[in-house]
């Protein structure tokens, strides 16, 4: 009976320091840390590139740069992105967190995952998408877009947007929180929307802003390093139906 009561005890012990290790980490990572990039950290710490052409995390880190742009209505551009395979992002919460983690863990499959915040204009972004990559939703192409102006004689919106492909989680070197973290050639995503927009058949025009980026490389708030030729491509979208 002594030992059966010693080894109920270590295991409460165990249990325990377990559980006070989680809810030191979850402090840290996700109140303290976070506190303390707040009070420290400077304009000075993005890059002179870094508006309207970078966006920010919620901590004032630098985020993923911007490297599209889509013209049309809220409606022609969530028409044209169904048409295209790419499916709106939930709206991130306690109750999509939990999904995508479950999900992540069994190798289930959650096509609207949600994408974590980021800032451009002093908001987060307006809309959201993604088109899964294999069976689970650690790895994804997904965008991200804010409103920018509408255009004064068309009244047609403008919205800005950051695409890359998230490769896996991991925990961010910034802060220590579980992220996803970004492949490093934004290109490539920017180019593979334009492909899936233009089979869709509901791009009308494009055209290219080069050298946009003065910046070409950069490391976001995940601690991911990114690079781009500098390019900004521009999709002239169909009216939606």
């Amino acid at each position: 009976m002594s030992v059966r009561r010693s080894r109920a005890s270590r295991g409460r012990r165990m249990l325990g320091a377990a559980a006070t290790l989680a809810i030191v980490y979850t402090v840290l990572a996700y109140v303290i840390v976070p506190l303390a990039w707040e009070v420290f950290s400077k304009p000075a710490f993005l890059p002179p590139d870094s508006a309207p052409r970078l966006t920010e995390t919620a901590d004032h880190h630098a985020g993923d740069p911007v490297n599209l742009a889509l013209v049309g209505s809220e409606a022609a551009v969530k028409s044209a992105m169904a048409a295209a395979g790419w499916f709106p992002a939930d709206r991130l919460g306690v109750e999509s967190s939990l999904q995508i983690a479950a999900d992540i863990v069994l190798r289930r499959a959650y096509v609207t995952a949600p994408v974590s915040r980021l800032f451009l204009f002093g908001r987060s972004e307006d809309l959201a998408f993604e088109k899964p990559s294999g069976a689970s939703p650690d790895q994804r192409h997904h965008v991200r877009l804010w409103l920018f102006t509408p255009d004064a004689e068309e009244g047609v919106p403008l919205y800005l947007g950051a695409a890359s492909f998230d490769r896996g989680i991991g925990v961010s070197h910034e802060t220590g929180q579980l992220t996803h973290h970004i492949a490093p050639d934004v290109d490539l995503e920017r180019d593979n929307l334009k492909a899936d927009l233009t089979g869709s058949g509901h791009l009308q025009d494009s055209d290219t802003v080069v050298g946009f980026h003065q910046v070409r490389t950069g490391v976001n708030g995940g601690g991911d390093p990114w690079s781009t030729d500098g390019d900004l491509w521009i999709g002239v979208l169909r009216p939606a139906p």
